[in-house]
């Protein structure tokens, strides 16, 4: 029968797991993966909303696929209305889908009986918590995925976070909707593959609103519901975690299948080492708390020990399993050993543990478990946790001691060295008993202070010359030498007593200019680590509170004030978070922000208010104050005062090193625009110039003298009028290209493109336009790309121009295409000088113009920075190459431009 006190669901783990071999693969992990063979793979597109783009995603990744030869079918799809979707459904292969009557309406849903029958290497399956019709052959669609996977077929499929089944709850509360159709954990955890599918919360609510997702009046009514930045933000976090908490899984798996030693340094987790007392709940609320923080999962481990002392885990691990930990017993007779072997098989980065109380036995040989992990597990992270039920230890560092306690001090000193030079009389010269009571005296002034250590100088005095010195048992001084003993004595007593209360407050001092300057020194660090002016100014406040143990603010004024006004003073920070001025505590720092004064509590100005308010000052003036809201009577003394006015120096500076900062982004960002702008007025006043130049000249004599010129001269100037003209119109089309490229408002057309057909096409219009030869170079098989055919026109217009206009009136210029692996190389070269190394980088730039020859104008530097734009808009890239051959600089060098897409 099972113990019904037992926790039903542990997983006892092999006795003595250290015994295993560390070097061979983990039985366990061999076979989970011995488990997936013969079964199809499932991929997960993981999102944490609608409209993430998961099904985009997925059917982007699915064509890539088939143009790499896959054969792969599209079970079901929803699009939901959106556009960019329906055009990835392209040139895929749809799977007709079954028509159903369900309540009178006509549905269409996926057929899973036509689907294993075309039994295809990958299907797209949408959606995977949908509820299938009544009737169907599984209820839920995860289901039908199960049975495909069986089938040995691979499925894709998308999911958003909300419909797992451990989450219901916590989405309802988030959000305040429940979710109905769910998917069990377990099938996100079995899938081969995740892959989550984020954007930005805002990102997502303004596609929302540009009606991207859902029309308007359902947008509407989703932005004021669950679509709103809070649940974004919270489901996100969940996305996020889950998909963290997967990879994890997946690495611990990979180490123990490959019996690799941990831990590895790729995530956290928290092992809680359960014994049979009660001090393991402890532990195990520690660990939660420990866990929690670093947003890790964790584990719980009870080793017994045969023939060990009994004790019952059985709370404890019931416990564990309602905290959420994955729960596993073992029997060792090496406790450390059995521990540091479970801990690196999980992956387990921080092991908790009870401090415990070993008797002096085991102290005395290091034999407690705690001592044992501090000398073994040097790549784990230790955490002792305290037995609340034993006793506490008396504090090492001795508080002051009272006033009637520091005299009583000075009997029990001097009568302790009365008592030692009792014991010693007869072997110990009576002349040397006198440094007895000096050791007396140092100690009653280290423990007491001078006033009692003067007095325990002039007790120590009395009983060496009553007890131990001739005459005895009398107080006299006898001979020359007694008087100078006296004398002596009495001088060295008064100088211990001096130099060892002064020593002694003065190591006090020091301790406490060591903990202001290392404050200092922690504090500056924060001040140079980056981050936003909100952290600095918290740091501040922090600070602050925490030199003077009083609550503290930051209060800054508001940037831009208009002239002749007095700046508002805003809160920045405060510590605690409460720690908020009152209207009157405000007059007093508007007060001390315009006369750069300290004023309130402490101070000559408003000292009835509680708080105190102090100016950080730099040289170019106040960047704000400090706040401190003191006690009735309460002061600082002297170390903190100037350990806080260190803290204003400092905080001072770094707000102003912001600032100058910000101002120099700002700075850097104005001075980009100018000359963007500055370009772009070059670009329009030079290339406009000239053809308007020439345009007016022909006009002005046709008008002229247009009767009297030969029939062959005005057809020449109606010529280069036309020219001149469709000159200036590509240059306008070319601004308004760049235009829509800068803005992201092209949207491809993609459709299977020949690229042999688009390069004679381009090349035959470049010849007829410039009247020369351009070389062809292709094979008769290439791959058809999926590319918007007049996007690809343009960009081998421009680059045709490009090459015949920079390689002179008797360059070659060569045009082709070939495939390199799983990509289509389409290539335009030319022989001329070349592209100076110096220019690469730049040479898609807008408005950037290489001085590749003396001989070709300059162009206005926007044909090759379109031709990247639309490139990318296709899904490719582009990239120019030079020198391709030897030749002097600017002779001859010649230059590549290649574009790259997916064969």
């Amino acid at each position: 029968m099972e113990d019904p006190s037992r926790p039903a669901h542990r997983i006892p783990a092999p006795q003595d797991p250290p015994r295993r071999d560390p070097a061979r693969p983990d039985p366990e992990a061999l076979l989970a993966l011995a488990a997936q063979e013969g079964r199809g793979r499932l991929k997960v597109f993981l999102g944490a909303a609608p409209g993430v783009g998961k099904t985009f995603e997925m059917l982007l990744q699915a064509r890539r696929r088939q143009l790499g030869g896959a054969d792969l079918v599209v079970g079901l799809v929803e699009t939901h209305g959106r556009a960019e979707t329906a055009a990835q459904l392209s040139g895929l292969e749809l799977l007709p889908r079954l028509g159903s009557v369900y309540r009178g309406q006509s549905l269409a849903e996926f057929d899973l009986d036509a689907a294993l029958a075309r039994r295809p290497q990958i299907l797209l399956l949408d959606e995977l918590a949908h509820s299938n019709l009544p009737g169907s052959r599984h209820p839920k669609r995860w289901m039908d995925v199960e049975e495909l996977r069986r089938a040995g077929i691979e499925v894709w499929t998308t999911m958003n976070v909300q419909h797992l089944e451990s989450l219901s709850d916590a989405v309802a509360r988030i959000t305040g909707v429940r979710v109905a159709e769910t998917v069990p954990d377990r099938v996100l955890a079995e899938a081969d593959a995740v892959e989550l599918i984020d954007i930005p919360p805002a990102e997502l609510l303004e596609r929302m609103r540009q009606g991207r997702i859902y029309p308007p009046e359902q947008a509407r009514r989703a932005l004021q519901g669950f679509f709103r930045a809070g649940n974004l933000a919270a489901l996100r976090e969940l996305a996020l975690r889950r998909t963290a908490e997967r990879v994890d899984a997946e690495i611990s798996d990979y180490m123990r299948a490959k019996a690799i030693a941990g831990p590895w340094p790729a995530g956290e987790r928290v092992l809680a080492l359960l014994g049979g007392d009660a001090a393991g709940e402890t532990v195990l609320r520690q660990a939660r708390r420990i866990a929690d923080a670093l947003r890790a999962p964790l584990l719980a481990l009870h080793v017994e020990r045969p023939g060990g002392a009994a004790g019952d885990p059985a709370a404890a691990l019931r416990l564990a399993e309602a905290l959420g930990a994955a729960v596993e017993t073992a029997v060792a007779t090496d406790l450390p050993g059995a521990i540091l072997a479970h801990a690196r098989a999980r992956n387990a980065s921080h092991l908790v543990l009870g401090r415990g109380r070993p008797s002096p036995w085991r102290r005395l040989f290091r034999r407690s478990l705690a001592g044992a992990l501090l000398r073994q597990a040097t790549d784990f992270s230790l955490h002792l946790v305290p037995d609340p039920a034993l006793p506490a230890r008396p504090a090492r560092a001795r508080p002051a001691l009272p006033g009637w306690l520091r005299w009583l001090a000075v009997p029990a000193c001097t009568g302790l060295a009365t008592a030692v030079g009792l014991a010693t009389d007869g072997v110990v010269p009576e002349g040397a008993l006198g440094m007895v009571y000096l050791a007396a005296i140092v100690a009653a002034a280290v423990a007491a202070g001078p006033a009692p250590a003067a007095l325990a100088a002039l007790l120590s005095f009395l009983c060496w010359n009553f007890l131990f010195l001739p005459p005895r048992y009398e107080l006299a001084i006898a001979s020359a030498q007694d008087v100078v003993g006296v004398v002596v004595f009495s001088l060295v007593a008064a100088l211990l007593v001096g130099t060892t209360g002064g020593l002694g407050r003065s190591v006090r001092a020091a301790r406490a200019r060591l903990f202001s300057l290392r404050r200092l020194v922690e504090f500056s660090r924060r001040l140079g680590a980056p981050g936003t002016s909100g952290d600095l100014v918290l740091a501040i406040a922090e600070e602050a509170a925490r030199i003077t143990g009083q609550p503290a603010c930051v209060l800054r004024p508001l940037p831009d004030a208009p002239a002749g006004t007095e700046p508002e003073l805003v809160l920045r920070a405060a510590v605690p978070v409460e720690a908020e001025p009152e209207e009157a505590a405000l007059a007093a720092a508007r007060w001390a922000f315009a006369q750069a004064r300290p004023a309130g509590r402490g101070t000559d100005t408003l000292p009835a208010l509680a708080w105190q308010f102090r100016p950080m000052r730099t040289a170019r003036g106040l960047v704000g104050l400090v706040g401190l809201r003191l006690r009735e009577g309460a002061a600082l003394d002297a170390e903190r005062d100037r350990a806080l006015d260190a803290l204003l120096d400092q905080a001072a500076i770094a707000i102003e090193r912001a600032e100058l900062m910000e101002e120099r982004a700002r700075g850097a960002a104005r001075a980009e625009t100018e000359a963007l702008r500055t370009a772009l007025l070059t670009s329009l006043g030079h290339d406009l110039r000239t053809p308007l130049t020439a345009i007016r000249g022909a006009a002005e004599t046709l008008r002229d003298s247009g009767a009297r010129l030969p029939e062959a001269t005005r057809a020449d100037l109606l010529a280069t009028v036309i020219e001149e003209a469709g000159r200036m119109g590509r240059f306008l089309s070319n601004i308004l290209d760049m235009v829509r490229v800068e803005a992201g408002a092209i949207t491809p057309r993609r459709e299977r493109v020949d690229p042999a057909e688009a390069l004679e096409t381009a090349i035959a219009r470049a010849e007829a336009g410039s009247g020369r030869r351009i070389g062809r170079d292709w094979p008769e098989r290439l791959p058809h790309p999926l590319l918007d055919p007049a996007l690809l026109d343009q960009v081998l217009a421009n680059l045709l121009d490009n090459a015949l206009k920079f390689s002179g009136p008797e360059g070659r210029v060569r045009a082709g295409a070939r495939r390199e692996g799983a990509e289509l190389a389409i290539f335009v070269e030319d022989d001329g000088p070349g592209i100076p190394p110096a220019d690469l980088p730049r040479i898609f730039d807008p408005f950037f113009r290489t001085g590749r020859t003396d001989r070709v104008a300059a162009g206005s530097g926007l044909g090759l920075a379109i031709c990247r734009g639309l490139v990318g808009a296709m899904g490719g890239r582009i990239a120019a190459e030079s020198p391709l051959r030897e030749a002097p600089p600017g002779h001859g060098q010649g230059a590549r431009m290649t574009l790259r897409f997916p064969a």
